[in-house]
Order: structure tokens, then C-alpha cells, then sequence
């Protein structure tokens, strides 16, 4: 260790799924510096530049460092005995009048595995129900969907190290290299040495720069682009006709689908060009190991669930899962909102997505805790919000998540906050979720506290406290184990060690696991009893009832809303590399020197007609709210399309976000919303006139 720190601790990145291991060095009990670790398996001695320098939020003077109780239309800061008997008594006089389905709670995605299972476990045995739920449901709740439906387990059927071994590539609806750097920076290594890489976006992202082929298709069109390459593997014969006779379902009924969606039907739908479809399909089907990435550019939208199935389909058709080389990996956004789902911090399922209903492992769960269990299905999060709009939620414990900020339909949400009778919010900072809070909790940062995460790759690594909490805030383990114990469930856990030892052995997918095990490297679940992990799925069988994998006849559907013309232009969302989701940390952190306010980004024909200059404040206007932006003219988004990010509270970019939600899980539509854009004009300068003279007498 350097004589220039006091400690250097190996940790887990709190930012990304990527999950990069970094050793944090602290001094004087603040983190003087972060290097990334040399052995780290995702991101190989690597880090990006919100992993490695957007650390100094953990000591900014705005952190929360005492509990604060609502009093008199305002704030005031109160002890930790006084904050949990309030919360007691609220949530016990709530359930005793209303029962225990009118409180609600949010698992934190930024979170440890720990402190999720620890949460979900708060609700069901302190509390009684299964209204829990995580943000998990507005991003990545497609792909978990979609991937049980067609091969059986929810997560990467592979490893960041597949895209290495593969040959061809496609990534729809991600932009890794500002969302995910580390894994972009990966690609664009792998293209260099020879990987043909396509890019399907609406934006063209960096990495098309470095792919074979770029394909722009319009926003909520993602369907049809993959019933459109399916078609022509399918056409020219370019099927794996063994694999999907052997280890496969279904597929005589999307065979016939497929006859429908030529190229040039396709084209019309899209506007790719039907010979870059062509061309795309060729790459992929001709690669000996060819592996598909994706993101919230597909999964954010009215059928994001059936868009990931028919990339199943794809992969299925080639022959492309259960070998190096040939994986589809989903890009998670959150640091651990993989893992938050894994643990059960869902209104339906137990820990590995076990139904609630399950009469074997609800029992298990009941003998375990001491305490009976509900079977119902509890709220999602967009029903939490229409619950307590209507007057059947009254109370909700919010932990590690800015709803007001993140969350569509903004109006809706705030509304939903303002009708309950209570709220608690457990998190790092104050947040536009903690305006509307009754008690106010001061959670731990990342580089606080210990436990896991799971990235993107299902893999668990360890995370260790590098400093201490700030002034009397807790670790979030320990503040929700007083909250249960007040409300008299005793969870007993005298570290997070001991809860993963617990979710290990109510969980058989995670059986071999435990922090002594995880080590430096991680294990990638599912894990056996003897520690063996799993970094490929589906290598001889799929994890659905007799072994084959299930095709999904799912055909192109139109989007939840459309450009018209008092809305000629389509909005997209995403993220910057400098930020980082609702920006809580990184906007306290020099990262802000780096980009200080958000833009929307428009195309210069875009620009010239509605007379947009660059740098100019415009108003978006969609069907639901509006806010005001700086445009920024730029050529990188197609005619026709804008974009812009939720990183800063101010500009309050979900205001135009409305309900349309993915059939199956309820994820918002963030990616298709009609908007009007225009110049705001300029105020007249005002100049007093003179008073007229005063008339004589």
C-alpha cells in the first residue's frame, strides 16, 4: 500500500451492470483516488471515467447524515430512535386500518443483493404483503420476461469474454460506449482484430464507426427489423436446421410469420434500406459464433417483451446460444439491477424468480422467518402509483430511488406521492422523491458498505466498505433490520455475509454461493452446491420443461404513440457518458465540469425548418407536460427524431413521458413520444416610459 493512503480496499463499482472491480484508496476517511483492478474479471484492469473519478460525491456536503422528520411544513433533523418509532407507528397504524396491501416498498437497484433481500423480506414478514418492486420494472423487466419465456432464467445467456470469441455481432438499441464504456471499449479492441459489428440504432452511436454496417431504423420499429432479418436467414437457408430440430419448439409457426416481413415490407415499416437488411441478416447467420447486444432501446418501449423474444428467435434459428462466442447479453443499466430481481424484490416472485404462488417455496420461505405469507401477486410500480392516486395505497417505503425524477408521466407520479398518507425515503442525498417525504432515512454509498452485486454477466463480486458513512447515516442492511425489528420481525443478520448465506440456501441456482466463495473473480450464477459456476447457459438443454428452447410467433405491432402533426417529431431517451441515471452522484462530482446541463440533441433539417439555432432554449411540448431545453444541432440523430437524457432534475425530461407501458411487464415507453419543438422566443426588452407632465392648473 502507498504511504500516500491510509487503506486500499478491492470493491465493485457502484455505477454500471459492467461490474468493474476497483481498488479504492481513502485517506483521512475520505476516497483520495480510485484505480481500476488489474484482475478484475469484467472490466480486466480498465475502468471509465465515472467508475474511476466520480467518487467525491461520497463526502459532498450535501449528503444526508441524520435522520429528518416532516414537521410543520418543513424538515427537521431527528434521532434514529425517534425516526424509527415514527415509522412504526405510521406503517402499524396504516396496516391496522387498511390492512397490509396499502403499503408498498421499492427495492434500490444501487444497492447490495443484501440490502434487497433484506428489503423484500421487510414487506412480506414485517409488513404482510407483496407489494415490492424495483426499477428493474422501467428498464430491463422485458428482457427478464422474455428470456424466461423462451430459454428459461432470467439473465446473459453468456460472458463479457464471448465478445471476444464471437465473429459477428449485432448491438440493437444500445449505445455502450456512454452507457456501458468499459464494454464499449471492449467492442470497439474485438472490431479491430476482426469482428464484424452491426449497429442498429436511431442515433448513430460512436460504435458504428467501427462496425461493418449501421442500421437506422425508426423509433419503435425494432420488431420488425428482427422479423426482417429472420426472414432472410430463413429465406437464403442460412438456419442451423439441426439445433432447432434437436433443442427447440415452435418454429413451423414463425416460419410461416416470417413470410410476411420481406425486405421490402420491412423497409417501408423501418426505413432501412432493404439491402442493408439483407446484408445485416448475412453477417450474423454467416458467422461461425455470432452474439446480439442490447439495451433500453429496445426493452423501453409498448412491446419491448416481444421484441426480445424474437431476438431469442434469431439466435435460436443460427444456432447462436450455448457456445463461446455465441451469446445474447443484455446491457443492465444499474450497477445491480440484475440482482436486485435475483434476490425477489418483485411484487410475484422469490428469490430466482419463484412465484409468489408456489405453495413449496412459499412454505419454505414461511418456515424460515417464522411468519405466514401472502400468495397474492402484490403492485408493480406503475400500479403503486394508480393504487395510491385512487386511495387504496395510503403508505410507501421508498429505498435508494428518485421516482419523482426517474419514473414516467412525472405529473402522475407526484401526484401518487402527494396522496399517501405516508412516506419514507432511505437514501444518500435529497432527492424530488424526498420532497414529498414524511421520514427521511441516511443511507450508505457504495464505497460504505459491504455485501454484493450482480452485474450484467450474472455475476456475483464482492463489495467492501472503503470509508465509513458520513456523520450518523447507516448501512442500508442495518436500517432496514431496525425498521423490522420495530415493527417486530427480527431478522437477526449480524453481517451481509450471513444473508447471502441465507438467500444461498433457500435458493438452489444459488446454492454454492457465498462471500468466501465470490473472492476476487465472482461466480456466475447458477451456482452448485460444490461452488461449480456457470459462465455459458444452455451448453446441452434449456431450462424450460423438457430442455428446448421455445420460438415466439410475435408479429410487428405499431408503437404507443406516433408523430402526427401537432407532434411531428419523435422523442427518444438515453444517457451521456458523463452521467450517470438521475445524475444524484455524478452531478456532485467534477464529472459536472465535463457536461454542466442537458441538451436535445436535433438534426440541422430538423433545425433550419422550425428556425433552431444552436445553443438556443426550445420548448418540447408532448401529449402530457413540457419542458425547456438547449438544443443542440447535431447530425448524429436521424431527420425526424430528437434526444435527450434524464440526467438533470431540472430540465424534468419525464414530464413528457406518458403511460404507454410494455404489454407484459408495465416498463414505460421512454423511447417513442411524440413531441412539438420550437424556438422560445425572445422576451421584448422593457423600457419605462416616460410619465406624461402633470397638467397645470
Amino acid at each position: 500500500m502507498s504511504a500516500r493512503f491510509d487503506s486500499t480496499v478491492t470493491t465493485t463499482c457502484g455505477y454500471c451492470g459492467v461490474g468493474c472491480r476497483l481498488e479504492a484508496h481513502a485517506r483521512d476517511g475520505r476516497i483520495a483516488s480510485i484505480s481500476p483492478a488489474q484482475d478484475g474479471p469484467a472490466n480486466r484492469g480498465h475502468t471509465c471515467l465515472k467508475g474511476r473519478f466520480a467518487h467525491q460525491f461520497s463526502r459532498n456536503r450535501d449528503r444526508l447524515t441524520a435522520p429528518l422528520i416532516r414537521e410543520y411544513g418543513g424538515f427537521r433533523i431527528a434521532t434514529w430512535e425517534e425516526a424509527i418509532h415514527k415509522i412504526s407507528t405510521e406503517l402499524n397504524r396504516i396496516k391496522s386500518q387498511y390492512g397490509p396491501d396499502a403499503i408498498a416498498g421499492l427495492a434500490s437497484s444501487r444497492a447490495t443483493n443484501e440490502d434487497c433481500y433484506a428489503m423484500a423480506r421487510l414487506m412480506r414478514a414485517a409488513i404482510g404483503t407483496n407489494n415490492i418492486d424495483n426499477c428493474s420494472r422501467v428498464c430491463h423487466s422485458p428482457t427478464s420476461f422474455a428470456l424466461r419465456k423462451s430459454f428459461g432464467l432470467s439473465g446473459a445467456t453468456g460472458s463479457f469474454a464471448d465478445i471476444d470469441a464471437a465473429r459477428a455481432a449485432i448491438i440493437i438499441g444500445a449505445n455502450p460506449t456512454e452507457g456501458h464504456p468499459v464494454v464499449g471499449a471492449r467492442i470497439k479492441q474485438a472490431t479491430l482484430r476482426g469482428l464484424r459489428l452491426v449497429t442498429i440504432d436511431p442515433r448513430r452511436i460512436e460504435l458504428a464507426d467501427y462496425g461493418v454496417l449501421h442500421l437506422s431504423p425508426r423509433p419503435g420499429t425494432n420488431a420488425a427489423v428482427m422479423l426482417g432479418l429472420a426472414h432472410v436467414v430463413a429465406r437464403d437457408g442460412l438456419t442451423d436446421d439441426q439445433f432447432i430440430e434437436r433443442r427447440t419448439e415452435g418454429y413451423a409457426e414463425v416460419e410461416a410469420l416470417l413470410a410476411l416481413y420481406t425486405p421490402e415490407a420491412v423497409q417501408e415499416i423501418t426505413g432501412i434500406p432493404a439491402a442493408d437488411l439483407e446484408a445485416a441478416a448475412h453477417i450474423y447467420a454467416e458467422a461461425s459464433e455470432a452474439s446480439i447486444l442490447w439495451g433500453l432501446g429496445v426493452t423501453e418501449h409498448k412491446y419491448g417483451s416481444e421484441v426480445v423474444r424474437l431476438i431469442c428467435n434469431l439466435a435460436m434459428m443460427t444456432g447462436n446460444v450455448g457456445r463461446p462466442g455465441a451469446a445474447l447479453l443484455p446491457l443492465r443499466g444499474q450497477n445491480n439491477v440484475q440482482g436486485s430481481s435475483d434476490m425477489g424484490a418483485l411484487p410475484d416472485t422469490y428469490t430466482a424468480y419463484r412465484p409468489v404462488g408456489d405453495e413449496q417455496v412459499a412454505n419454505s420461505f414461511e418456515q424460515r422467518w417464522g411468519v405466514p405469507l401472502s400468495r397474492e401477486k402484490g403492485y408493480k410500480i406503475p400500479e403503486m402509483f394508480d393504487a395510491a392516486v385512487a386511495g387504496k395505497l395510503k403508505a410507501m417505503y421508498i429505498f435508494g430511488e428518485d421516482v419523482a425524477q426517474t419514473d414516467p408521466n412525472t405529473t402522475h407520479v407526484v401526484k401518487a406521492l402527494e396522496s399517501l398518507e405516508f412516506l419514507v425515503c432511505q437514501d444518500i442525498f435529497e432527492t424530488e422523491t424526498t420532497k414529498f417525504a414524511d421520514v427521511i432515512l441516511p443511507a450508505s454509498a457504495f464505497l460504505e458498505k459491504s455485501g454484493t452485486f450482480t452485474n450484467a454477466e450474472r455475476r456475483f463480486q464482492l463489495v467492501a466498505p472503503a470509508i465509513d458513512p458520513p456523520g450518523g447515516a447507516k448501512p442500508d442492511l442495518e436500517i432496514i433490520q431496525l425498521v423490522s425489528s420495530a415493527l417486530g420481525h427480527e431478522m437477526g443478520y449480524g453481517s451481509s455475509a450471513e444473508v447471502m448465506d441465507e438467500i444461498a440456501a433457500m435458493t438452489p441456482e444459488y446454492g454454492g454461493v457465498s462471500h468466501e466463495r465470490i473472492g476476487r473473480h465472482g461466480l456466475q450464477w447458477p451456482v452448485a452446491a460444490d461452488g461449480t459456476d456457470s459462465p455459458i447457459l444452455y451448453a446441452d438443454e434449456f431450462s424450460l420443461r423438457g430442455g428446448k428452447g421455445s420460438f415466439a410467433a410475435l408479429p410487428y405491432k405499431q408503437p404507443g404513440d406516433a408523430a402526427d402533426d401537432e407532434f411531428p417529431l419523435i422523442l427518444v431517451t438515453g444517457r451521456r457518458l458523463q452521467h450517470y441515471n438521475a445524475g444524484t452522484m455524478t452531478r456532485r462530482t467534477a464529472n459536472l465540469e465535463l457536461l454542466d446541463r442537458e441538451s436535445l440533441e436535433i438534426h440541422p433539417e430538423d433545425a433550419e425548418r422550425l428556425w433552431i439555432a444552436d445553443g438556443q432554449k426550445v420548448s418540447v411540448r408532448s401529449r402530457v407536460g413540457r419542458i425547456e431545453v438547449e438544443a443542440k444541432v447535431t447530425e448524429r440523430i436521424e431527420p425526424g427524431h430528437v434526444f435527450t437524457t434524464f440526467h438533470f432534475p431540472e430540465v424534468r425530461t419525464n414530464l413528457l413521458i406518458g403511460s404507454s407501458a410494455d404489454v407484459n411487464t408495465s416498463c414505460p415507453e421512454y423511447k417513442v413520444v411524440a413531441v412539438d419543438v420550437r424556438p422560445i422566443a425572445e422576451q421584448p426588452a422593457y423600457t419605462p416610459a416616460l410619465a406624461e407632465p402633470a397638467l397645470s392648473s
